[in-house]
């Protein structure tokens, strides 16, 4: 499909996410992959890909097909329409697929072979109009609805759903999700049969969305590897998933680093980091392709954020929760207490890496945000890292703490003190994207999380300044410059 487009696509130039995009649109044109789910961010050029060049090549490949596609509303879904009736009469399409042509708009098939192989819906009779149209010679054609459209009596061999979703607005009523997942199952797909294909591809706004839904309810596969593709069972979802920010470790199918943008060129990492700081919630949806009710959110109305630190500031301190094994992150937080109470943080360190290289890392910290006096979670190893950071900045009080409550209870029972206490420096989402994930995107079904690490370093904060005197601290020791 790669080459296809830069044949028909007047200055097509794909970045490799559009390779890799393509590419996966190609195996499923050709019917190596039966049930597909991507998700891309805004104005990265995925319909273009999967509403008008997928249907037209798998068209020109397979031009038997009878293709439905859908949109939140029949306007979008016709345009789509006429995108693809004009690139199937260009004449680069022609040269590639000479027996895939429309009926002309002006009497006649234009297909000298239609009467050897009439379409399906009879010689002279085909159709083509801004919803629907036939191939000349062949019984394939599309069919244009907008979302609760009507396919009776349409049988369908490739359905792609297109964005079901508007805006926001739809996506957070209940009663327009509910509808949608109605129609696809009452609808859309009482039309499919056992070799059909199906492709949901769109902007994530909802966790309740369709991908969301269908996730819930069977087997869902991410995509990692193109090795993967035409090896899945016929009931399983292949899902791939474009973050705006790579965020995910780097994999065949999305090699990039982690902090690179999709797009640079188009949607440069300043540009969205300046889109995450006006709303990290949507971002995460829309952007990221993890979307979060915040109906169900722990901490649904965010953080405060404050622009300088108070006048009065009585201590400088920081609480640190080391890594556990597996995917555990070392989260490591500065804070600054105010005369007001608030509590201020100021530093952070999030990170997945061993404690041979966080160890320097927690230590610089300590030192860049003046901090006095350290509280470490002897849990998992924390008590030799204290110990090695503490030999790093032996200007710095290092003391350590068991904690043997109950993670869940900790956090959840002590989530609206968080919220009100606790202040972040405006743009701190940005500053630290992954804590800022991991925080405003933490609900409030305990188990439902895959990592718990920031919500409980940040309830550690708040706890030692709340109930410094219920602890049981044993110091490591203060250690004088000249020792």
């Amino acid at each position: 499909m790669p080459d296809f487009a830069r044949r028909c696509v007047p200055g097509f130039c794909p970045t490799p996410f559009h390779t890799a995009y393509y590419r996966t649109l190609d195996a499923f044109a050709k019917g190596l992959v039966r049930r597909l789910i991507v998700s891309v961010p805004p104005q990265h050029g995925k319909s273009l890909g999967s509403s008008v060049l997928l249907p037209a090549y798998a068209l020109g490949i397979r031009p038997g097909l009878r293709i439905a596609l859908a949109s939140y509303n029949l306007r979008l879904a016709s345009r789509f329409n006429r995108r693809i009736q004009q690139l199937i009469d260009s004449a680069p399409y022609a040269e590639l697929f000479p027996d895939t042509r429309l009926k002309p708009l002006h009497g006649g098939t234009g297909n000298k072979k239609e009467a050897a192989a009439p379409s399906a819906a009879g010689a002279g009779n085909l159709v083509r109009t801004a919803e629907e149209f036939d191939l000349a010679g062949q019984s394939g054609g599309l069919l244009a609805v907008g979302r609760e459209g009507s396919l009776t009596g349409n049988t369908v061999d490739l359905l792609i759903l297109d964005d079901l979703f508007k805006d926001a607005l739809e996506a957070n009523s209940p009663l327009v999700r509910d509808n949608a997942w109605e129609w696809y199952n009452a609808v859309a797909r009482t039309r499919l049969h056992n070799g059909s294909q199906e492709l949901i591809v769109g902007t994530r706004w909802h966790e309740e969305d369709l991908p969301g839904r269908i996730a819930a309810h069977e087997r869902v596969v991410g995509l990692t590897d193109f090795s993967q593709l035409g090896t899945l069972p016929p009931d399983c979802w292949l899902m791939l998933n474009f973050e705006a920010i790579k965020e995910s470790p780097p994999t065949p199918a999305d090699p990039r680093d982690k902090g690179e943008a999709l797009w640079p060129a188009r949607h440069s990492r300043a540009l969205l980091d300046a889109r995450r700081r006006l709303d990290p919630h949507l971002f995460e949806a829309l952007y990221q392709g993890r979307p979060a009710s915040k109906e169900g959110l722990l901490y649904g109305e965010g953080f405060a954020t404050y622009d300088e630190l108070p006048a009065t500031v009585v201590k400088r301190g920081n609480y640190t929760d080391t890594a556990d094994t597996g995917d555990d992150y070392l989260c490591s937080l500065c804070y600054a207490v105010g005369g007001d109470g608030m509590i201020y943080l100021t530093d952070a360190l999030y990170t997945p890496e061993p404690m041979e290289a966080t160890e320097p890392q927690a230590a610089a910290m300590l030192r860049r945000a003046d901090v006095r006096e350290a509280l470490f979670e002897s849990n998992n190893g924390g008590r030799g890292f204290a110990r090695a950071v503490g030999r790093l900045v032996p200007e710095v009080r290092i003391a350590w703490t068991h904690q043997s409550r109950n993670k869940e209870a900790r956090i959840l029972s002590n989530s609206a003190t968080v919220q009100r206490l606790a202040r972040w420096p405006r743009g701190w989402e940005a500053r630290w994207p992954e804590l800022a994930r991991d925080l405003l995107g933490y609900r409030r079904l305990y188990r439902a999380n895959r990592r718990h690490d920031a919500p409980d370093a940040l309830t550690g904060v708040v706890e030692t300044e709340l109930d410094r005197s219920r602890r049981t601290i044993r110091a490591v020791g203060f250690r004088s410059p000249e020792r």
